[in-house]
């Protein structure tokens, strides 16, 4: 049986979570973060960063969640597919993929990241990831008119989920922008993804910036 190590508040966690959930792979759920010692120590071992999720099917380690969910996509086909099978629409794919993940994502963490060193968010800090969330988020908006959206979760979804729903914490999205306050939305009702937000609810003390109770 395939086993996933992460923690359930991760957000990159939840980007391998959600195409497990939404193809009813049978997998293992391996908490690390203080759980097994064994297990937090397979981790640090397993990529040269040392971070999860990390996915175990057989004898093959994938670590990164996007690749994770292409090594899904391969080994693990199910009912919902994860990318196009056209190479061109995979690439358009691949692309969202990598906008979430870096202009979203990787932006928000940046306050967690200073919140959790520093102890407190400086101005300079929340200034500029506010601006390039605003940015990126308008982006989207527009983007949102004419994404076709899919009656399943794709990658585009499993990388959407987990960066709208703690973007949004840190500087929440401007209540002009409909498209993407209403996907947001609707990516947090479907059943992969909700699941994962009830999951990681027992950890939201965590969050240093502090969780709001919206969600």
């Amino acid at each position: 049986m395939l086993k996933l190590y992460g923690h359930p508040f991760s957000s990159y966690t939840w980007k391998a979570l959600i195409p497990l959930y939404a193809n009813a792979t049978p997998f293992e759920f391996r908490q690390v973060g203080g759980v097994n010692a064994d297990d937090d120590a397979f981790v640090q071992a397993a990529s040269p960063s040392g971070k999860f999720p990390v996915l175990v099917d057989g004898d093959k380690e994938v670590f990164e969640a996007t690749a994770i969910i292409e090594h899904l996509q391969i080994h693990q086909p199910g009912p919902s597919p994860l990318l196009p099978e056209d190479p061109a629409e995979a690439v358009q794919v691949r692309m969202l993929d990598r906008v979430f993940d870096n202009y979203v994502m990787g932006v928000m963490q940046e306050s967690v990241a200073e919140a959790i060193r520093l102890g407190a968010l400086g101005p300079e800090t929340r200034s500029s990831v506010e601006q390039r969330l605003d940015r990126s988020y308008r982006w989207l908006d527009t983007w949102l008119e004419n994404y076709d959206r899919p009656d399943h979760v794709t990658l585009i979804e499993c990388a959407a989920a987990p960066s709208l729903f703690y973007a949004d914490w840190v500087h929440r999205i401007p209540a002009d922008l409909a498209r993407l306050t209403a996907w947001r939305a609707h990516l947090l009702a479907l059943p992969p993804i909700a699941r994962c937000v009830e999951d990681a609810r027992p950890f939201r003390h965590y969050f240093p910036l502090g969780a709001p109770d919206r969600d």
